[in-house]
Parts: structure tokens; sequence; C-alpha cells
């Protein structure tokens, strides 16, 4: 039924083309005439056409103020960027050139403390060698001390072999040939013993008795300085002397000291005189 509607309304399909067709050509006329019309017609400007062009130069401007600010601002942005990015690649390569002197400096420091490492280790070395010399000697010391201790004991064995006598606590032993008062304490140290030293008046009366009233070498002498008399221990004489009259009386010509039972005589120390021995016990 609608259908039929369509077709009474606007007939056939050919008929609708038809009807097409002609409305085109009659709008066609209608536009071709009106063109002609204004051609042969002088232009005549309205109000609103000066206001359009007003308008259109308005925006016109202010394209092309747009455009120079924004160029303006391309440009500015531009020379910033390449501002920004030489003050960058300045720093950089700033950082870089400090970088590169610090790495050579770093450089330096580890040649130098690779140097000192190589002198410490010689020192260490030399020190380690020095160390082993040292013990090497130490021991040697140590070997020549036993054996000398050794020596001393049996020479002082020996001693005590001799006719000697003990008195309180220590050994004495007379000599019975004569020697020099430097080659006598010779023959006393090399036995462990020395030159008697008296330090008291039993002493004295001991020495008296023991040397048969013969003079013998004693323990004294002021070789290093003259008129200070000492044992050969360094202790003074001061606390017990038993000079003879008139004693000391050689001067630098007489500077070690001979016991007789009248008291102290000095000698040159090249005079020959028997001599005592004095061992003292550990206690």
């Amino acid at each position: 039924m609608s259908d039929d509607i369509y077709d009474d309304a606007f007939g056939t399909e050919t008929e609708r083309m038809e009807m097409i067709v002609d409305i085109y050509e009659s709008v066609d006329h209608v536009r071709d005439h009106d063109f002609r019309t204004k051609i042969h017609q002088p232009l005549q400007r309205t109000g609103s056409d000066s206001e359009r062009i007003r308008r259109y130069r308005a925006v016109v401007v202010c394209f092309v103020l747009l455009c120079v600010l924004l160029l303006t601002a391309v440009i500015v942005l531009c020379v910033y960027i390449h501002t920004n990015n030489t003050e960058k690649t300045n720093q950089l390569l700033t950082k870089m050139n400090n970088f590169t002197e610090e790495r050579v400096q770093l450089l330096n420091m580890i040649t130098s403390l690779a140097e000192e490492r190589e002198q410490l280790l010689n020192k260490n070395m030399n020190l380690t060698n020095e160390k082993y010399g040292l013990l090497t000697k130490n021991n040697n010391l140590a070997k020549e001390r036993d054996q000398s201790n050794l020596e001393k004991s049996e020479m002082f064995k020996s001693l005590c072999e001799m006719d000697g006598q003990i008195y309180q606590s220590s050994f004495y032993f007379v000599s019975s040939e004569s020697k020099s008062w430097t080659e006598s304490r010779r023959f006393c140290t090399e036995r462990g013993a020395d030159l008697t030293i008296i330090n008291n008046r039993e002493e004295q009366e001991f020495i008296k008795k023991i040397s048969g009233g013969a003079g013998v070498w004693i323990g004294v002498t002021d070789s290093d300085v003259e008129g200070r008399w000492k044992w050969v221990d360094d202790t003074l004489t001061s606390g017990f002397s038993f000079w003879g009259i008139g004693e000391p009386n050689g001067g630098r010509r007489e500077n070690c000291v001979a016991s007789y039972p009248t008291g102290w005589y000095d000698y040159p120390c090249s005079d020959a005189f028997k001599w005592i021995c004095e061992k003292i016990f550990k206690k």
C-alpha cells in the first residue's frame, strides 16, 4: 500500500529523474542571469562591505603581528637554547679538564705511593737482614760469653786449686811471681777475680798475714785523675786507707799502690811486685 502511495505521488522512476533534471536546469538559468546582471551593473560598496574589509585588515595586521611575535619568541628561544647549551658545554669541558687534571694527580700519587711502597719494602728487607745479622751476632756473643764464663770458671777452679785462702766471703790468691800492676790485674780478671780491695783494718791485717811481710800489688790507682785514688771497682779509698808515713808522694810518676806490713806505698805501675787476687763469692 505504501508503494502505491509513493507511485501516485512521484510517478515512476523515469519521471522522477526527469523532474530532477528540470530543477537543476532552472537553477542554473537563474544563476547565469544573476551573474550577467552583476557584471553589467557597477560595483557598489555598502556599509557592511567596508566594515568587513576593515575587520579583514585588522585580522591581517593582528596575524602579521602575531607571526612577528612568534618569530621573535622562536629566535629568543633559539638564542637562549644555544647560549644555555654553550654554557653547559663549557661547564662540561671545564669539568672534563678538572677530571683530567685530577686523574693525572691521582696517577702521580699512585706512582709516588708505589715508589714509597717499594722503598719501604727495601727498607723492611734491609731491616730484616740487619735483624738476622744482629741475632746472629747476639748468638755468637752469647756463645762467646758462655765460653768465656766457662773459661773463667775453669780458671777460677784452677785458681782455687792453687795455694789460696778464704776470708769472710772472698777467696784470696797470693802470686809466687812478680809482674807489673797492669799484668797482675790481667791475671786476676782472666780468672774471674780482680786485685784485692781492702775495706777495713781487719782485712788489712789479713792481707799482711798472707803476703808474708812482702810488698804486694793491691787494687788502688790514681791513673785516671792525679791524686784521686780509687779501687778497681771505681769506689774511692776515702772509706778506708792505710798509707805509710809520708805516702803517697810519687806524684804523676807513681800511680799504683803496693801494700806492706807498715802501710801502703805508691810506685810506678811498671814496677814488678807480687800481687793478691780476690774473688768475691756471690751470696
